[in-house]
């Protein structure tokens, strides 16, 4: 698998992402890495991302990070788009590492989680 078949939204400094590149780099993947604080997704990336995982906005949110507790959030019932400029304009609160491989995608929490869209 080549690189641009895999892509992994990363942070370095977290442990959880460099187990899950550790993985994938054991299983002869050499992902496409996004060090998503460096570069975070648009809002259209993250609405794929977020389709490809199943999941509601919200449940792509770190709610224990520090920033969150000090932000203006979207009210109960909000739409999905308000909750997607949040992780936009804050990608520290974007739940890490996401791997995406062609149409599926997975958060690596823990890092095993991904052996379920390996091809």
């Amino acid at each position: 698998m080549n690189a641009a078949q895999a892509i992994l939204y990363h942070n370095p400094r977290c442990s959880k992402s460099r187990q899950t590149l550790e993985l994938l780099q054991a299983r002869g993947i050499q992902p496409q890495v996004v060090d998503y604080l460096k570069n975070p997704p648009d809002a259209k990336t993250l609405r794929e991302i977020l389709g490809l995982l199943q999941l509601e906005p919200q449940a792509l949110i770190r709610i224990k990070e520090p920033v969150y507790q000090t932000l203006e959030l979207p009210p109960d019932g909000s739409e999905a788009q308000a909750w997607i400029d949040l992780m936009v304009s804050n990608p520290i609160l974007i739940e890490r590492p996401i791997v995406v491989i062609g149409n599926r995608a997975v958060i690596g929490r823990p890092p095993e989680n991904v052996l379920s869209i390996l091809p």
